[in-house]
């Protein structure tokens, strides 16, 4: 394949799920350049990236993992760029699959498939915690794929959001005519586990997405 996908990976003292994520790539069938943007770190975290072939960027203090992202993008060389979270495991096949459904179809922006909760095999249980027994679509990192030449066409992620910035982005695409394509496909395993950003955030991570609903709703208004 001439096309490779750079997979971009922000993360912050992910020593303990890194590796697991990274090895998830290699059953791919794909050329992949994986991108670990190492986010004020102070674990091995950069050590296991480069341990395991993958270009390693560091950010001497930590900036959010939406400044990762775009830290990755800059530097991404694929012609199809992919998020992964450092604790989500990638399914064998699945990477394929995208690229075979975007490339098939030059009018495709970017290809959506589904995700899978699955709680972290160490934490035994936690009370509370919602498990999502069904795969669902979610503009989840692991889940798109998307043309390396939109992020030509509407700039990089808001750093100004903390999280939610996937749901403004693509809102922007809408306003560009970009077309993303559901496929019926599960391709990444979603872990849930004590630090979950969701769960250590969630009171900004609410404030976020309610302020970019309401720029969304505003848009599409007009």
């Amino acid at each position: 394949m001439s096309k490779p996908v750079s997979v971009i990976i922000p993360v912050k003292n992910g020593s303990n799920y890194l590796r697991e994520a990274i090895q998830s790539l290699a059953n791919q069938d794909v050329p992949v350049e994986i991108i670990v943007v190492n986010d004020g770190s102070t674990d091995d975290t950069a050590k296991i990236a480069a341990s395991l072939g993958c270009k390693v960027l560091s950010h001497p203090e930590s900036k959010g993992q939406v400044a990762a992202k775009n830290t990755g993008i800059k530097v991404a060389s694929g012609d199809f760029v992919l998020f992964l979270d450092h604790d989500d495991v990638m399914r064998e096949g699945a990477l394929k699959a995208m690229y075979d459904e975007i490339e098939s179809d030059p009018d495709v922006s970017a290809v959506q498939a589904m995700v899978k909760d699955f709680l972290s095999p160490e934490i035994g249980s936690m009370p509370g915690t919602v498990i999502r027994p069904e795969p669902y679509y979610g503009l989840f990192t692991g889940a798109i794929l998307i043309r390396r030449s939109v992020f030509d066409t509407i700039g990089p992620f808001s750093e100004s959001i903390h999280t939610g910035e996937i749901i403004e982005w693509s809102t922007k695409m809408d306003a560009n005519g970009f077309r993303i394509k559901k496929i019926d496909l599960v391709s990444t395993d979603r872990r849930i586990h004590h630090t979950n950003f969701g769960k250590t955030d969630g009171k900004v991570e609410m404030k976020n997405y309610a302020s970019v609903l309401r720029e969304r709703l505003k848009m599409m208004k007009k």
